[in-house]
């Protein structure tokens, strides 16, 4: 389980790492070495910029649903849950004190 989720944050950090500045210097060695036009250049870094985006919410997601497995198993409760039963105790002390 860590080693996925490692692998999931490894990479996150390597489609982050795909900055526009990269993308730009990628498309200009494309151009170069394949002789694209400016437009083709343009809608190359476009590309890779919506498949770095794309790829960093499919990540995310992926690394969510692993992170909500492990909870799960664990038998942990979210904090709404927690502020939700502290507030019944509460309430419930408050009572049994009167």
């Amino acid at each position: 389980m860590l080693e996925l989720f490692e692998k999931a944050v490894m990479t996150t950090i390597g489609v982050a790492a795909m900055t526009q500045k990269k993308a730009e210097e990628l498309a200009t060695e494309m151009k170069e070495r394949f002789k694209l036009s400016e437009d083709e250049g343009k809608q190359v870094v476009d590309r890779i910029q919506n498949f770095a985006a794309e790829s960093r919410e499919k990540v995310r997601d992926m690394a969510e649903s692993e992170v909500q497995k492990v909870v799960d198993r664990m038998g942990l409760i979210s904090r709404d849950e927690f502020d939700r039963l502290a507030a019944r105790v509460q309430e419930l002390e408050s009572c049994s004190s009167n």
